[in-house]
């Protein structure tokens, strides 16, 4: 099973190497930029649906793990919500774009502003998570 999800990632890279390549070789072409646009949400729908079948499979197969699960969705939850509220307090915003025109639609800034403070969480949560692991095994 591991060699086929091997072949699987690596048939997925292949795929997405190709896309980008394209996008940059016709200059940014808008219809390579919507194929990338589609992947992209392709394997970001993919990776929720496989991370949540995990996640029921895990609980099914050890019920002692259930707390755990619930306290990781409550996290995300919390935090896409407090990025969400965060992004949908900006009234008025309007954003330049390189035709330039604006973004202007509330929807879409929010959404993107959403996505950008939850990267910036996630990261700054992944960077202290490392740096105490490491401090951690070298005081063991």
């Amino acid at each position: 099973m591991e060699k086929k999800l091997n072949m699987l990632m690596v048939g997925l890279f292949v795929v997405t190497f190709a896309l980008v390549g394209w996008a940059v070789i016709s200059g940014g072409s808008e219809v390579a930029i919507s194929w990338n646009l589609m992947w992209g949400y392709a394997l970001l729908v993919t990776a929720i649906v496989s991370v949540i079948c995990a996640a029921i499979k895990g609980t099914i197969t050890n019920p002692a793990g259930l707390k755990n699960t619930l306290i990781a969705v409550a996290i995300v939850v919390v935090v896409v919500g407090a990025a969400l509220g965060v992004a949908l307090s900006h009234d008025g915003l309007v954003v330049p774009n390189s035709a330039g025109g604006v973004f202007d639609d509330p929807f879409e800034l929010a959404i993107s502003e959403t996505g950008i403070i939850v990267t910036y969480i996630v990261a700054a949560a992944t960077i202290l998570v490392t740096i105490f692991g490491e401090v951690r095994n070298a005081l063991k």
